[in-house]
């Protein structure tokens, strides 16, 4: 009560209520040291971890976005290789296709001239072949022929004889055409 008093005698003398004064200081003090201890440290870990976490999400989003940039040049690439190796392909195809297509014709000309040479082989065997038949009935004709004239049988030498010597001027004749 002495304090009581003291500090009621200040106020009277001076006007201002020095013990309210004091005392709402002193509570203020206690006031802070209580959200020091029970508020302020809790907000401050909640504020630094809240700072840690935002800069490993922007870690993160940088490590992604390097991530995405070299996937991109990776894919752009592979882009470019492929279209590169689709341009060998089809040139190889382009020049295979002319290999086969110079074979084919060289097959086909190789085949011509086979087929020609077959064909002026039989040409020239069927022409051998009718030369000899006109020959024969060339033969028969003349020796019917001579026969009729001469009004004699010929005898077989002399029949050979006369068929060999118009053979043999058919044969002059036909190598002057």
């Amino acid at each position: 009560m002495n304090v009581a008093f003291l500090l009621g005698a200040a106020e009277a003398e001076s006007g201002i209520a020095w013990g309210d004064f004091i005392f709402y200081l002193v509570m203020f003090l206690i006031l802070l040291a209580l959200i020091k201890k029970f508020a302020w440290g809790p907000v401050t870990d909640m504020m630094d971890k809240r700072a840690t976490k935002i800069a490993d999400d922007l870690d993160a989003a940088e490590d992604a976005r390097q991530k995405a940039t070299e996937l991109a040049a990776q894919r752009e690439a592979a882009l470019k290789d492929s279209r590169t190796e689709a341009s060998q392909i089809i040139d190889r195809a382009k020049e295979n296709g002319k290999q086969q297509s110079a074979k084919i014709v060289e097959a086909a000309h190789v085949e011509v001239k086979t087929l020609k040479d077959n064909a002026q082989k039989d040409i020239q065997q069927e022409r051998q072949e009718a030369l000899d038949g006109v020959k024969n009935d060339v033969a028969e004709l003349s020796v019917a022929i001579a026969s009729k004239i001469i009004q004699k049988e010929l005898s077989a030498a002399d029949h050979k004889q006369l068929v060999d010597a118009y053979i043999e001027g058919l044969g002059k004749q036909d190598g002057n055409k």
